[in-house]
């Protein structure tokens, strides 16, 4: 089965936004593996820092073990490259060793967040990130060898949470009915960021209208995404 790469910026983004994907092509028997660049420790772990004597270093530990817990859930592999958020600012070496990861699992495809979204920097450039790794990946003269033979995938960008704000134009919807009950598992893996769970629920709601009407099946429950690259057909279906 072909493998599946998932760059995302924190823990709860790969859940809300992407949950579905990972969570049928994981059943369907494809290896699918995230790569979270930072815990979320300062910006995105609410819940966390409201209890009392929450401190730094016990946010991050608690974010992984949500994170990893919500991987698990949906059946995927998990690493982290701890950059910190809020900023999250990417390194060469950073970059060097997700290309490594690219030749590695070769993945059929690409989950990463939208290319703008002014609400929160952090997401862009774990979208530059990913998008500069698959370009680096391909390049025959980066560490020469047969591993250096690669073919760059697709990518599909999930959906931002102010998608109007951000330039989102989805041009994918998928249906997520198959494995919605399992994504809506994985958000109570993230008790951190209780307050996002109701809302993703109703963007999982509209896009499954959305992707009803458009498709003229039954559907309840979508996901939706926007491709960087075109797709390629040998004829219109």
């Amino acid at each position: 089965m072909p493998n599946v790469l998932v760059v995302t910026a924190h823990p709860g983004d790969f859940v809300w936004r992407a949950g579905g994907a990972i969570a049928l092509h994981a059943k369907a028997g494809h290896k699918v593996h995230i790569v979270c660049l930072a815990f979320g420790e300062r910006g995105e772990s609410q819940g966390a820092w409201a209890k009392p004597g929450a401190t730094l270093e016990g946010v991050k530990a608690g974010r992984k073990a949500e994170a990893e817990a919500a991987a698990a859930a949906l059946g995927a592999t998990i690493e982290f490259y701890d950059a910190g958020d809020y900023p999250l600012v990417t390194t060469p070496a950073m970059l060097d060793r997700l290309v490594d990861t690219y030749r590695a699992l070769r993945p059929e495809f690409v989950l990463t967040h939208a290319a703008s979204d002014p609400y929160n920097m952090d997401h862009p450039t774990a979208c530059q990130f990913a998008q500069h790794a698959r370009i680096v990946a391909q390049a025959a003269g980066h560490k020469p060898g047969p591993d250096a033979v690669y073919r760059a995938p697709q990518v599909y960008m999930f959906e931002p949470h102010q998608t109007e704000m951000c330039g989102f134009k989805p041009d994918v919807i998928l249906n997520i009915d198959a494995v919605w009950e399992t994504k809506r598992k994985a958000f109570e893996c993230l008790p951190a960021q209780t307050h996002l769970w109701a809302y993703y629920e109703r963007v999982a709601l509209n896009r499954g209208i959305q992707g009803a009407r458009n498709a003229g099946i039954k559907m309840t429950y979508g996901e939706a995404y926007q491709r960087v690259f075109p797709e390629v057909l040998e004829v219109f279906r």
